[in-house]
């Protein structure tokens, strides 16, 4: 209260006492972001004095129901926890299935799972922008956030055939080659991009009042980061260097010259620009397999050679499309076990998937980079003023689904 009001208040004959309001306070589980999630907030005033993440409200059991699917089955469903990031769910289980099998994988079919890994990137990372701005009331950056990601959706969907979960990895290859048709579609969307990023930066990263509502808020310093598990574009938000595609390459991306930005801020403006940073290394890549991409098979001899020939000239011939042979339907890997990692849009995605020899898994373990952003959520808000919860949760890029799994 300023002296004047004190003032104001003594004469006119009233008396005011301060007394710090403290509370719980549940924020969700239902409310305008990204899935349902609890955070219970006790608060000191406007400060947050503890917070409770309480995730579980979308859990789909991922992870018991893989023990009663076919491998091939189980494709659509791993996707399902991030369907807005679905090719590399997608992949990054594959990876683990093909350690087991012990496949070799074409290189072209290699270049095309990263082509469609980068799409899947800028698409969740303009979800996230979209998201992050409306959490803080910024309209117009979600209406975009969300058209932009269209652009990619649509990519995407003459690729694979499908909008989300888009099935196109599987063991051994890809279900579809890439036509002239998408390659035009691409480089539209990538001069569209580059376009549309410059207005980003002007409508929102230089906006004062973004700035004055990410800057110094939030901030998790490298060694915080490391000791909380952040993961992706957190992680590198708070300057560690670390990059699944750099440090342990898949895909075609260790034949790719692309960059990996850092920030060593690590408030919630720095993971933001690493995101906003990142669409344009993706749209670098996409460039050079456009550019690069080798002649080939797009599915392993092992597997293509048991497609019908009927089935052959119709569809790969004709349109340049995989028809899974009956193989897929019940192969039963040997024995053994398999731990992938991918970049995904959120971060690392660890994949751990256990063979008995039958045709289900005995076992599979997934951890999601929303997962590991739980515990870093609930020590970012520790301290924060209440208004800035919001600010912290959309930097984080958190999705619940993801989470959950």
């Amino acid at each position: 209260m300023t002296s004047q009001v004190d003032d104001l208040m003594k004469s006119g004959g009233m008396e005011l006492d301060v007394v710090p309001v403290t509370g719980e306070l549940n924020v969700g589980p239902q409310h305008p972001g990204s899935g349902h999630m609890r955070i219970f907030v006790k608060l000191n005033g406007d400060i947050i004095e503890d917070a409770e993440i309480d995730p579980g409200y979308v859990h789909r059991a991922v992870e018991k129901l893989s023990e009663n699917r076919n491998y091939i089955h189980l494709i659509p469903l791993v996707e399902r926890p991030a369907i807005l990031d679905s090719v590399n769910m997608n992949l990054g289980y594959i990876l683990a299935v093909e350690k087991i099998l012990n496949v070799d994988v074409p290189e072209r079919a290699q270049y095309l799972r990263s082509f469609a890994a980068e799409i899947s990137r800028i698409a969740s990372h303009l979800y996230g922008m979209g998201i992050l701005a409306i959490f803080i009331g910024h309209s117009t950056g979600f209406m975009w956030g969300f058209g932009d990601r269209e652009v990619w959706v649509q990519i995407l969907e003459a690729l694979t055939g499908a909008r989300v979960t888009n099935s196109y990895v599987i063991p051994g290859g890809v279900r579809r080659d890439l036509t002239p048709t998408i390659v035009d579609m691409t480089k539209k969307a990538i001069t569209y991009m580059r376009k549309k990023m410059k207005d980003w930066e002007r409508i929102f990263l230089n906006n004062p009042n973004i700035k004055a509502r990410l800057q110094d808020v939030g901030v998790m310093t490298r060694e915080e980061a490391i000791e909380w598990g952040a993961a992706g574009p957190n992680l590198r938000g708070s300057g560690v260097y670390y990059d699944a595609r750099k440090a342990e390459p898949y895909g075609a991306y260790s034949k790719l010259d692309f960059e990996i930005p850092v920030y060593k801020e690590g408030d919630s403006y720095a993971r933001t620009l690493v995101r906003f940073e990142e669409i344009e290394q993706s749209l670098r890549i996409l460039e050079q397999v456009i550019k690069d991409i080798p002649e080939g098979q797009i599915l392993s001899d092992r597997f293509f050679k048991q497609i019908p020939p009927t089935r052959l000239k119709k569809w790969w011939e004709g349109q340049k499309r995989v028809v899974m042979p009956g193989y897929y339907a019940s192969f039963r890997p040997p024995k053994g076990e398999a731990i992938s990692r991918v970049e995904a849009g959120r971060g690392e995605l660890v994949y751990y998937v256990v063979s008995d020899g039958s045709a289900k898994p005995y076992r599979l373990r997934m951890i999601t980079p929303s997962y590991r952003s739980i515990y870093v959520m609930k020590n970012l808000l520790k301290g924060a003023r209440y208004a800035d919860l919001v600010s912290i949760y959309g930097s984080l890029d958190y999705f619940p689904p993801e989470a959950d799994r």
